[in-house]
This record gives C-alpha cells, sequence and structure tokens, in this order.
C-alpha cells in the first residue's frame, strides 16, 4: 500500500534585497520550515547571487533570474526543480518572473508586479500604465494555458483587490494598489483559468488579511494599516490538494525587516 504523499510548504516573500536578509530567511526556515521558497525583489545580478549561503539553508535546488539593484525572482527548493524558464512581461527586460515545474507535473509561476509608481493616472504616471498592461499580460498568458492544467502562480503582485485586503477600502481607493483600474484587471486574471485565490479560500472575505505594512508606520500593530499585496493561487485541479494557509506576519517584526511578510500554503502534489 502507497504511503501518502507528504504536504509541500511552498512559501512567497518580497525579500526586498536577499543578499542583506540571509539572517531572515535563516529565521523563516527555522520558525516555518517551507520546502519551496519564492523571493521576489532580489535586487542582484546573476553573477553576484549568494547561491552558496542559500543552499546552506538548506535548498539544493536553486534558480534566479536577477538584475542590478531593481526587481529580481527567485525559487529555492527542497525538492528538484525542472524546465526552469523566464517571460518577459510588458515588453520590458525588467526581471519579473520565474518558472519551474514541481515534481508530479505542476507549474510554478513567480511574478513580481511592478508597483506602479504614486499617481493613478498612466498618462502623467506611464509606470502605472505599465503596471496595468503587465496585468493584462499575465491575463492574455493565463488565457492560452489549457483548463485542466496544473498551474501555481504567486508572489507580490502589488495589489489589494478586496475591501478587505487593505485598512480602509474607501480612503485607499485612489491610491495604487487598490485602484479600480488594478482590482479590476485583477479579477479578470482571476476569472482566466478559474483561480482559487488560496489566501480568501481559507479566510473569508469579511475578514482582514494583510501581508504588508509600510515602513512609515512607527508601530505597524498598533496602526494595521496594512494590506494583501503577496499572493498565492491554483488552478481548479489543485483546490482538492490544498491543506493550510498562513501569512507569517511575525515577520514584521524582524530586525532589518522587509515591509512584506512570507505567504505560505501546504499542498499535496
Amino acid at each position: 500500500m502507497a504511503m501518502p504523499s507528504k504536504p509541500l510548504r511552498i512559501a512567497t516573500w518580497n525579500i526586498n534585497s536577499v543578499r542583506i536578509r540571509i539572517p531572515l530567511l535563516k529565521q523563516l526556515v527555522a520558525e516555518a520550515a517551507p520546502d519551496i521558497l519564492c523571493l521576489q525583489e532580489t535586487k542582484v545580478e546573476d553573477a553576484h547571487f549568494p547561491l552558496d549561503a542559500l543552499k546552506e539553508l538548506g535548498f539544493p535546488h536553486v534558480v534566479f533570474s536577477g538584475q542590478k539593484s531593481y526587481n529580481g525572482v527567485a525559487i529555492l527548493s527542497k525538492v528538484p526543480l525542472d524546465n526552469m524558464s523566464c517571460m518577459s512581461v510588458a515588453k520590458s527586460d525588467h526581471k519579473r518572473h520565474i518558472c519551474v515545474t514541481l515534481p508530479g507535473g505542476a507549474e510554478l509561476h513567480n511574478f513580481y508586479v511592478p508597483a506602479g509608481g504614486d499617481i493613478p493616472d498612466p498618462v502623467e504616471n506611464p509606470a502605472y500604465g505599465f503596471k496595468l498592461q503587465f496585468v493584462e499580460e499575465m491575463t492574455d498568458w493565463a488565457k492560452a494555458q489549457k483548463k485542466d492544467k496544473k498551474l501555481i502562480i504567486l508572489g507580490d503582485f502589488n495589489i489589494a483587490p478586496l475591501e478587505n485586503d487593505v485598512w480602509s477600502h474607501k480612503q485607499l481607493l485612489n491610491v495604487v494598489s487598490h485602484t479600480p483600474p488594478e482590482t479590476e484587471r485583477l479579477d479578470a486574471l482571476k476569472a482566466s483559468l478559474d483561480w482559487c485565490d488560496v489566501g480568501r479560500h481559507y479566510v473569508d472575505a469579511q475578514e482582514k488579511l494583510y501581508s504588508w505594512w509600510s515602513y512609515r508606520n512607527r508601530d505597524w500593530r498598533a496602526s494595521n494599516r496594512g494590506r494583501r499585496l503577496d499572493h498565492i493561487w491554483v488552478t481548479p485541479p489543485l483546490v482538492s490538494s490544498l491543506k493550510s494557509f498562513a501569512i507569517h506576519q511575525d515577520a514584521r517584526d524582524w530586525a532589518s525587516p522587509s515591509d512584506h511578510v512570507p505567504v505560505m500554503m501546504d499542498i499535496v502534489l
């Protein structure tokens, strides 16, 4: 009789510079023991990526795509990774996507969606237009996939789509990350393959749920002005394989933290 498969713990984290936050990665490994860790905003060229230091944390399989000072994505894994590839989205040279195939055949896509600047107008602020185009192209990619394909997309999407994904829906409607043009496009992406938003699969949409707190908040816990910018989604064939979901909120209190915290799920593949 075959033994039941052990769930894999898959985490996503905008690390905000991987080289200076290796101690935080070590702390996450000690506290949460992820099997696969997807990072965004690594901020390092491939030639200087701290590969050996990350392998020493217990991840023998590491893939990455980076650039100097900005952007950058990586996947660290305890299980073998196959078919690594990267997409160029919105005709840019930004390193914002990396994909692998996991044991069992599911594809894992790690995205870092552009922040989009401060002004929610694509004419006044081209960075906002670039963000909208980026999500539109993610949707075009998703629509081209087969409906029965086992897919996981995750990362820093830089959009808090639901009313309770932000501390104040009314006050943030004109603030980039929660504007209607962004949330409408993210809704279209979600509808493209009937994606399951794993966070809201486990936490009711009526409850507040955040993964990011600004550095401007002196006491982030007291003010709790958060946003849910970091996401994990799976296609319908994987929904029955989900086992749990968590946001590692305490990481926001660690020494020299990222303004994002790790988001993770357990899934049997």
